[in-house]
């Protein structure tokens, strides 16, 4: 039986997580969170002291560890070696650890089988960089969702202001274009819209707005 997969690529705070896990939901799909897998293995080599700059260490790494997803009652977690993660990887750090561990090929390669098996095995909706170009690059459908920096930056700081009353907005920003300029700069899959793909601007938009103008766009096309 074959499994619909719709991939869902676009630039950091542009909504793809909030926004497709809705739409997953509203149609019955599985959705995957791939950034979180990045940072999974971003959050792992931080935790043990492993400098992204020296591969042969990164590949050694990987070699020692294993990253999973698990879905129970509609709440997605990630697993790395047993233990679930997925509030540890919320945080700057290690969203600029995954940026620049996903530059990596070995890294990459490390997720790749991962992400697939589960399109294999699903009806799914799969955020990221690359799913339309790298992952599945024969989707269902594809979408590269997109807001101005500015609006993509004020989102990231409402959600990281309430772990960090500290924080500030010039610096979410910062660290929003800096991690824009490296995903699509990098040599291997850079961030960019597949060449089939429909773009989807959320500038201005509500939440259920973006919703909407997603599923309508994924139902003219099914």
């Amino acid at each position: 039986m074959n499994m619909i997969s719709i991939a869902i690529d676009g630039p950091a705070g542009a909504g793809k997580s909030t926004i497709s896990k809705k739409v997953a939901a509203e149609l019955g799909f599985v959705y995957v969170d791939t950034g979180a897998l990045y940072r999974t293995v971003g959050y792992s080599l931080i935790s043990n002291n492993v400098s992204i700059k020296d591969v042969e260490a990164v590949q050694r790494h990987l070699a020692e560890i294993k990253v999973d997803m698990q879905n129970s009652n509609g709440v997605q977690k990630v697993i790395l070696n047993g233990a679930d993660v997925s509030d540890c990887i919320r945080t700057p750090e290690v969203s600029m650890a995954a940026s620049d561990c996903s530059a990596l090929a070995c890294v990459r390669s490390f997720l790749l089988d991962i992400q697939r098996q589960i399109a294999a095995t699903h009806n799914v909706v799969m955020d990221g960089r690359d799913i339309g170009t790298v992952v599945l690059p024969n989707a269902d459908i594809k979408i590269f969702l997109t807001a101005d920096p500015e609006e993509r930056a004020k989102r990231r700081y409402e959600e990281l202001i309430l772990k960090d009353p500290d924080i500030k907005y010039e610096d979410v920003l910062s660290d929003l274009l800096r991690r824009d300029h490296n995903d699509s700069h990098r040599e291997i899959a850079p961030l960019k819209p597949a060449d089939d793909s429909i773009t989807v601007d959320t500038t201005g938009n509500e939440l259920e707005e973006s919703v909407a103008v997603m599923l309508k766009t994924i139902r003219d096309r099914l």
